[in-house]
């Protein structure tokens, strides 16, 4: 079953007042996550359970903002699908193909979009003028992301124009 966007939003909000910021690092920290890097030949990231501790890999050799963005993309996946992971002992980000696999990424992306980028630092940027690249670029992130926030800001109200996006930018299997 597919969350909204807006409820989805509001996990991450309620998060990022828990924990007191918006870093994925310090928020994995905080919930007790274990974060190790891994030599991934095609995946950025996975998101698991051993012995009921959660673990999150990243490719060892992400450049510093694809990491960030992968790390909270997987942090969306121990919030909004623990229990999925549970039942199927962890996720392999590379399983594109599987419609479950596909509403879990769309609801991690969505999460890592409203984890990451902050309503007014958007709106301000879309207020000087800036596309969604010039947003990404100055705001550390990716193009895709930041689509998918406008996308957020749109469902709360704000007088924007929809930016296309790929679901599967954080995939190595998503085309250019």
């Amino acid at each position: 079953m597919y969350m909204k966007p807006i409820e989805i939003a509001k996990r991450a909000d309620a998060l990022i007042n828990w924990c007191g910021g918006r870093d994925p690092g310090d928020i994995a920290r905080e919930l007790g996550i274990e974060v190790l890097p891994r030599e991934f030949s095609a995946q950025k990231g996975a998101y698991t359970i051993i012995m009921r501790v959660p673990f999150i890999f990243i490719k060892s050799d992400l450049d510093p903002v694809t990491e960030k963005i992968v790390l909270a993309h997987e942090l969306g996946h121990h919030v909004l699908h623990r229990r999925e992971a549970e039942e199927k002992g962890g996720f392999q980000e590379f399983d594109l193909f599987n419609a479950l696999s596909d509403r879990m990424e769309y609801e991690a992306n969505v999460f890592a979009a409203q984890l990451t980028l902050p309503d007014e630092e958007i709106l301000e940027y879309i207020q000087r003028g800036f596309d969604t690249r010039k947003i990404a670029a100055a705001m550390g992130s990716d193009v895709n992301l930041v689509a998918l926030k406008a996308d957020l800001l749109i469902a709360r109200g704000h007088a924007l124009i929809r930016q296309d996006h790929r679901t599967g930018f954080l995939s190595s299997h998503a085309a250019g």
